[in-house]
């Protein structure tokens, strides 16, 4: 589908939310997990100095809407950073550590 029919069904679909979604949810990892009929995508918030992370949202889709959400997502990206410039990952492969450096015994 080209970006201009996905343009044209957006106009056309009716979306309704409430206001306590459209506020949103803020999350600093994705974990994801799936099956042969299902992909799993948990959204965390993981804060420094606590040991638990909570799971903010779960996202349960059929492998095909996650591989259009893929090509969404790197269309997205593509776009932003032709805009703001290059988006940095520091050591430019996932991360597998937490998000946060914590110094013990500062505030």
């Amino acid at each position: 589908m080209s970006n201009e029919e996905n343009q044209q069904r957006d106009k056309m679909l009716q979306k309704e939310i409430s206001p306590e979604v459209a506020q949103g949810t803020y999350a600093n990892l994705a974990m994801i997990a799936h099956s042969t009929s299902e992909v799993i995508i948990d959204f965390v918030c993981m804060m420094p100095g606590l040991p638990k992370a909570n799971v903010k949202s779960r996202i349960v889709m059929a492998p095909e809407h996650a591989k259009r959400l893929l090509y969404a997502l790197q269309d997205n990206i593509s776009k932003y950073e032709h805009t703001f410039g290059e988006i940095d990952l520091h050591n430019g492969g996932p991360r597998t550590a937490a998000p946060f450096k914590i110094n013990k015994g500062e505030a």
